[in-house]
């Protein structure tokens, strides 16, 4: 018996409030209910997650897929609203030295309710991983304006003369040293200092800090 009276009054209480929360619930069900199922295809962001430290990814990086989704034409429609983004997420904590190839599914793709994955284009990705290196190289400096009016360099140091670099091993390992942008001494006659980035040649290898270095250079003057 008193459970009885204590349901009534669990559905008695406030129990307009609750009929109005049950018929919003209905009509927002026969909105999406009656709309019609579309197709439609969407560039989607490919993204990485647990790559191991020693790792790099040496192949070019594939940043974005396309998708063939299916669902109510409101959701698709809404595609992107509220941060809602379609995306493909690969993980990489098993990944090795060498080639391996991750699936794209409805495993890793990310989606809104109600939206379905028919396809990924490409629906593989292959990647090759190397072990990373870092070693340090020396830095060569550039000049510009060189041998004017019988002027040239006596002297030159880089401060660092090296830098540390790192990145794939065997891009690292083609990496003999690190030039700097030209230092321009067409109007240096006696000793000046410059400040310049140096530049490692190949997109895949980094800086271990900030590639600036300071050139001193002495000039000289040839006799005639």
């Amino acid at each position: 018996m008193k459970t009885l009276q204590w349901m009534a009054r669990l559905v008695s209480h406030n129990f307009w409030w609750k009929v109005l929360a049950l018929a919003i619930a209905t009509l927002i069900w026969a909105s999406v209910a009656s709309e019609p199922e579309l197709s439609t295809f969407v560039t989607a962001r490919l993204e990485y997650k647990n790559l191991p430290d020693d790792l790099e990814l040496s192949s070019e990086a594939v940043t974005q897929i396309v998708l063939e989704l299916r669902g109510p034409a409101g959701e698709l429609r809404g595609l992107g609203d509220g941060g809602q983004y379609p995306g493909a997420i690969l993980d990489m904590s098993n990944a090795a030295p060498g080639e391996r190839t991750f699936p794209i599914g409805t495993a890793n793709v990310r989606l809104s309710r109600g939206v379905h994955l028919v396809r990924a284009i490409p629906s593989q990705v292959r990647i090759a991983f190397e072990r990373r290196l870092e070693r340090s190289v020396p830095v060569v400096v550039r000049f510009r304006g060189e041998s004017h009016d019988h002027y040239r360099v006596a002297s030159t140091t880089a401060d660092p003369p090296q830098l540390a670099i790192f990145g794939p091993q065997s891009h690292v390992a083609r990496v003999n040293s690190v030039l700097t942008d030209p230092v321009d001494v067409s109007s240096l006659t006696t000793t000046g200092r410059f400040q310049v980035n140096a530049y490692a040649g190949d997109s895949s290898v980094r800086f271990r800090s900030t590639p600036t270095v300071t050139v001193t250079v002495t000039m000289m003057k040839e006799k005639e």
